[in-house]
């Protein structure tokens, strides 16, 4: 029997410590072993020997004010015990101040007042919360997908990559380091070698290079539609597209969310999210994202990924949508959320080392590979201040290539001070990749210093790149109006002369495109401001226009 995850709470007063024993027994004792401990030494020692077990903690509740060791000081010695368990403190109202420290400095991810009664209103929601986001991270004992390949294979990083974004629990065995490899791959080939990389599914079947498509119908994500027609089509998963699709759902339009990867879109591979409205402690892109999928699912939503909109044509008041499968989804209004794809790192050999070395994005599942190594990035937008931050966690040190004078300039503040605080993380300004050389994988980037032309080689096996954006709109065709750069233009922005074939007595609205009941949203939208919440909320905001459409027919 797999032993229950625990629960850990710590106070120096006896009747506190009963108290929240109690109600944390009421509320989880069915799924978590509560264990209680009267001081943070003691708490320690408890940890240690769980430690030695091997079994996991899922929360640390500790009060603040405590002799001796305090809250703050026990959570931060507890994480390194137990780095991935959610950790809160339980604060008096004058303890805030501290509990506010906590969190900007010892990566605490709550702080609760005294008292905390009724609980079911002060408490259980908070700790739900903080419970759901540790489950979705835990792997118990492991008995999901394997993947077996080389931790330098292209195709190997994208079903990683695939899985992790889709919020399907697997494990990697790299074939160099795994004494288990050989045999698995073995068994998968028969008489012969197997085709690398290998998935091997829980009931035991194995994929031998398989697709990604092929994956997903295997782990049981949702390809194709269950109707032929929708009031509402979305295509595209990122902020403003999950957005509208718990607001459409919500609101009981018949909604269906199309997504070419996975949800959260380039949002989702964000690694941190500091600034983004109700989260004190910041959340990252996959809690975003599995977070705002499971509200829509819950509305009714279908999602559709990995699936992917080939072209659209217009009749009447119908849109239709031809998939990449050859099927078609009709709608009476289609919401376009695309969002943008990273732009190609210029430089010789980057695209031949794409997936072995060189990555577009946060790319975390190549967190725990790069313990202790150097890792380059290249951008100075928040997307590479967030995974500078992360990584460097994990690698010996960040080195982070910036070709303009300053990181202020597209950066927020707070990550600005961040990075500069953190010791690990070195910022190169008016610095380029030149070039990237490897054979197998990245061995070197060559830099250049564009102040001076002086370059300089490095050995370097990670970068990761966050440069500019282009929007995924070419399979619209001419008939949705775009700027020069494919953004695509709503509202006021459309220009007069494509609006002498309106034919609506109306003008656009605010977030509609040159077709009437087409709309846009996000990072995809013309001049639209980059930022998560903005997404969101132009997600939002659309369906009312929606409806206002929908009035009309």
């Amino acid at each position: 029997m797999a032993t229950k995850p625990v629960i850990l709470v710590v106070d120096d007063d006896p009747e506190v410590l009963r108290a929240v024993a109690r109600d944390l027994r009421r509320r989880y004792g069915t799924d978590y072993r509560i264990l209680r401990a009267d001081s943070g030494a003691a708490a320690l020692v408890a940890l240690d020997e769980l430690v030695e077990r091997g079994d996991p903690v899922a929360l640390l509740l500790s009060d603040q004010r405590m002799p001796r060791m305090d809250g703050v000081a026990f959570l931060k010695a507890a994480m390194e015990r137990f780095p991935r368990s959610k950790r809160a403190l339980l604060t008096a109202y004058a303890d805030t101040n501290a509990a506010i420290d906590a969190i900007n400095q010892s990566q605490v991810d709550y702080y609760l007042l005294k008292p905390w009664d009724p609980p079911e209103q002060k408490l259980y929601p908070v700790l739900d919360d903080l419970l759901e986001d540790w489950q979705s991270q835990y792997k118990p004992g492991f008995g999901g997908v394997r993947v077996v390949a080389d931790r330098w294979s292209a195709q190997g990083h994208a079903l990683r990559d695939f899985l992790a974004r889709n919020q399907v629990p697997y494990e990697f065995v790299d074939i160099e380091a795994s004494a288990e490899a050989p045999s698995l791959i073995s068994r998968a080939g028969g008489d012969g070698e197997a085709e690398l990389p290998l998935v091997v599914l829980p009931d035991g079947e194995r994929l031998q290079a398989p697709s990604l498509a092929d994956v997903a119908v295997r782990v049981g994500l949702q390809t194709q539609a269950e109707n032929p027609f929708y009031d509402l089509a979305i295509v595209g998963a990122g902020p403003a597209g999950l957005a509208s699709a718990v607001y459409g759902g919500s609101e009981g339009l018949r909604t269906v969310l199309i997504e070419r990867e996975a949800p959260g879109g380039q949002a989702g591979t964000s690694s941190r999210i500091e600034n983004y409205l109700g989260f004190p402690s910041g959340l990252s892109g996959a809690d975003l994202a599995r977070r705002a999928t499971t509200q829509a699912r819950r509305f009714g939503v279908e999602i559709l990924a990995p699936q992917e909109v080939h072209s659209l044509r217009v009749d009447g008041p119908y849109k239709y949508l031809t998939l990449a499968d050859g099927n078609e989804i009709a709608c009476h209004v289609l919401m376009l959320s695309t969002g943008v794809a990273w732009r190609k790192l210029p430089a010789p050999g980057a695209e031949a080392l794409s997936g072995r070395g060189v990555f577009y994005g946060a790319a975390m599942t190549e967190a725990l590979l790069c313990k202790g190594e150097d890792v380059y990035m290249v951008g100075a937008g928040n997307s590479a201040g967030q995974a500078a931050m992360f990584f460097a966690e994990y690698a010996g040190r960040v080195i982070l290539l910036v070709r303009g004078p300053s990181l202020e300039a597209k950066m927020s503040q707070y990550l600005v001070d961040r990075i500069h605080e953190t010791n690990n993380i070195e910022v190169r300004l008016h610095t380029e990749v030149q070039s990237c050389v490897g054979e197998e994988h990245l061995e070197r980037l060559c830099l250049l210093k564009n102040q001076t032309g002086e370059t300089e080689e490095v050995e370097a096996r990670y970068l990761f790149i966050f440069i500019g954006a282009a929007p995924r709109t070419s399979w619209l065709g001419e008939q949705v109006v775009r700027d020069d750069r494919g953004f695509i233009l709503t509202g006021p922005d459309i220009p007069a002369d494509i609006l002498r074939s309106w034919p609506l007595e109306r003008a656009p609205f605010l977030l509609e495109a040159c077709i009437p009941g087409i709309f846009a949203a996000g990072d995809v939208r013309h001049e639209s401001v980059k930022r998560v919440a903005s997404a969101v909320g132009e997600g939002s905001v659309a369906v009312h226009f929606m409806h206002r459409y929908l009035a009309s027919l």
